[in-house]
């Protein structure tokens, strides 16, 4: 059996205070990694630094990814442990983006992607840039995926990674409690139509305006949650049986069963 154990960092954000959630992302990473089974990939939200404190972004956003980056990469490197750093806001060019960031064991930055559908209720498109570009890579080997929060409502994107030949798609997220069964459902969905796992962390806590639902999980290639937290902040924890993904594959083949010609 080809496993993987990961943890995901279900926290609570303080808006518009870099220091303070670096601060506990940092003590949160830290207790995951005391667990007496270690785990192979830690995973943290959406925009994580600042929450969406959007009027304030470009005063608070990271340069280039830094000094987060930096912060997570000590991290990975002396834990020997993989980190999905979730996304976070960083100015490149003079332009924000909303911008997912992973490490592997090393401590290297292995991929960068940035967010490419804004949310518009939420006003993200006058204050963020949109990216351009899907992105995947390889964590011990197997290939990955990550989208972020509102790309979870484009199928076509997903199916485009799966396509890619990914088996983890991971999705940080601020998805506010008012659409929870949106949240399932369409995690849930995801994960059926291109048979591989979701890995999904969500926020927790309150802003004036918000409710934030938490309910990150872990979904297989069936679509059956596996592992699923609370509305609070916690540290929730799964195994993955990767030849899950072959054995859903034999019985359904739901990417071979294509008709694209036609659509």
């Amino acid at each position: 059996m080809i496993s993987l154990k990961v943890s995901l960092l279900q926290m609570s954000i303080k808006p518009g205070d870099p220091e303070a959630n670096r601060n506990k992302a940092s003590d949160m990473i830290k207790q995951a990694l005391k667990a007496k089974t270690k785990p192979d990939i830690l995973v943290l939200p959406e925009m994580w630094t600042t929450a969406y404190q959007l009027g304030d972004i470009a005063a608070t956003c990271d340069q280039n990814g830094m000094p987060t980056s930096q912060l997570i990469a000590s991290q990975a490197k002396e834990g020997r442990v993989n980190i999905v750093a979730g996304s976070y806001a960083s100015m490149q060019d003079r332009k924000v983006f909303n911008t997912a960031y992973v490490f592997d064991r090393r401590g290297n930055n292995i991929a960068k992607y940035q967010k490419i559908h804004l949310f518009k209720l939420m006003d993200e498109q006058h204050y963020i840039e949109s990216g351009d570009s899907t992105c995947t890579f390889k964590l011990d080997g197997i290939k990955c995926g990550i989208i972020i929060c509102y790309d979870l409502r484009f199928p076509e994107l997903t199916r485009k990674l799966a396509l890619d030949g990914i088996k983890l798609l991971f999705v940080p997220a601020q998805w506010p409690a008012a659409r929870l069964e949106h949240w399932i459902t369409l995690l849930k969905a995801r994960a059926i139509e291109n048979q591989i796992f979701i890995i999904a962390v969500n926020r927790a806590g309150e802003k004036p305006e918000d409710e934030f639902l938490g309910n990150s999980m872990v979904i297989n290639p069936w679509g059956e949650v596996i592992a699923k937290a609370g509305y609070k902040e916690q540290i929730i924890k799964a195994e993955i049986d990767l030849n899950m993904i072959d054995r859903a594959k034999a019985k359904i083949d739901i990417l071979g069963d294509r008709v694209p010609e036609l659509y």
